[in-house]
């Protein structure tokens, strides 16, 4: 199976290597992760560590920092939100390489450890044969993906097969992963929870209410808008998810002809106060929006208003004691949402301007998990491995 797998994957690589490559051209966000994962531009060389982490984007790398840094480590990410989130607290970051590379590109640790999903056969494979123990982390399954799973259950069964170790966020998640041939799973929760919530800038808090639509999707921003009218006191700072889609979101505004001003034209040697002076400001930047979540009073949280997304992680914006509201479209995030107290839920898009107005209770981060079980586990592959 394996080598009929790698087979296919040469074959697919060979089908879709041009129109990547000009793909990697058109848009922005694939500009560097495109390159460098199919076509190792600026990316041959990954350095020997003790730990391999791997994680998707940016929420699951910010999730993985305080792990990191309790060891010497490298990460591999897939997008380049992601790839510039790891920069900043970790010297030797990369993109995964497409697994037609993995073979001759991956360096030996002695853990690999994986992230919720990203289940790439030729990556654990490579990593086993190489000696490492192969540990996935706060593994989740949601009921949409579980049938999915289900219909090609002999794949992750040979998956799972070279993972030593799994730590699941839940009984459900854990019947769910045993179910496709997981062995020794431990439950640990959502380590999101224990994400360490820091800001980068101190901005001073305004004299006007501060509401931000918050990691918004196509879509949102519209549907939002027209069931909330800014007033007399107010400021609305519109957060949207991707970056790409930062000069759409401009353009809506404008169709709109709503009075507002882009973040990058913002004269930030100046004080925050002075400089924004229009009603509206497009946050159009990465890595800002937590220093807004600092001095918010109310944050609607994006993703969960419109169906086929699943919310986003509340803790961050929970953190800052301020109202969150959110749509009811959140599966993704339910043990996410269950750990902050007081998340006001949107059941009707009518309703969302007096929820502005009239909520009171402040959010609160009921608990966080123990990832001493995790840690432990680490520093045994480590220990074990130590002639590697």
């Amino acid at each position: 199976m394996i080598v009929f797998y790698y087979l296919l994957i040469w074959i697919a690589y060979i089908l879709l290597a041009i129109p990547l490559f000009f793909l990697s051209f058109l848009k922005a966000k694939y500009k560097y992760s495109l390159k460098a994962r199919f076509f190792l531009y600026k990316n041959l060389i990954q350095e020997k560590k003790d730990v391999h982490f791997h994680a998707c984007s940016l929420g699951e790398v910010k999730s993985i920092k305080n792990l990191t840094l309790l060891f010497d480590s490298r990460i591999s990410t897939i997008t380049q939100t992601g790839y510039e989130e790891a920069k900043k607290f970790c010297k030797s970051v990369n993109y995964l390489v497409f697994e037609n590379w993995i073979p001759f590109w991956l360096k030996p640790c002695k853990v690999l450890v994986i992230f919720e999903a990203e289940y790439w056969l030729i990556l654990i494979l490579i990593s086993k044969l190489k000696g490492a123990k192969t540990i996935l982390i706060n593994a989740r399954i949601s009921d949409k993906s579980y049938k999915n799973y289900k219909r090609f259950a002999f794949f992750y069964k040979k998956i799972f097969s070279y993972i030593d170790e799994v730590f699941a966020q839940s009984k459900e998640d854990k019947k769910k992963l045993i179910d496709l041939g997981a062995r020794n799973v431990k439950i640990t929760g959502n380590i999101k929870i224990n994400s360490k919530i820091q800001v980068n800038k101190n901005y001073e808090k305004l004299d006007q209410k501060l509401i931000i639509f918050a990691n918004t999707h196509k879509g949102e921003e519209y549907l939002l808008l027209e069931h909330f009218t800014l007033k007399k006191g107010e400021k609305l700072i519109i957060a949207p998810r991707h970056p790409e889609r930062f000069e759409e979101v401009a353009n809506l505004l404008r169709n709109k002809k709503l009075d507002f001003v882009k973040f990058s034209s913002l004269n930030l040697s100046s004080s925050l106060k002075d400089e924004f002076k229009s009603p509206i400001l497009l946050l159009d930047s990465i890595g800002e929006l937590v220093n807004f979540y600092a001095i918010s009073d109310i944050v609607v949280l994006g993703g969960s208003f419109i169906k086929g997304i699943g919310g986003h992680n509340p803790i961050e914006a929970a953190f800052f004691d301020n109202i969150l509201i959110s749509g009811i479209y959140f599966y993704n995030q339910k043990k996410l949402y269950e750990a902050v107290e007081n998340i006001y839920l949107c059941n009707d898009i009518n309703e969302l301007d007096d929820k502005i107005r009239k909520l009171q209770k402040k959010t609160k981060i009921i608990h966080k998990n123990n990832l001493n079980l995790i840690i432990e586990s680490i520093k045994k592959g480590i220990n074990a491995r130590k002639s590697l």
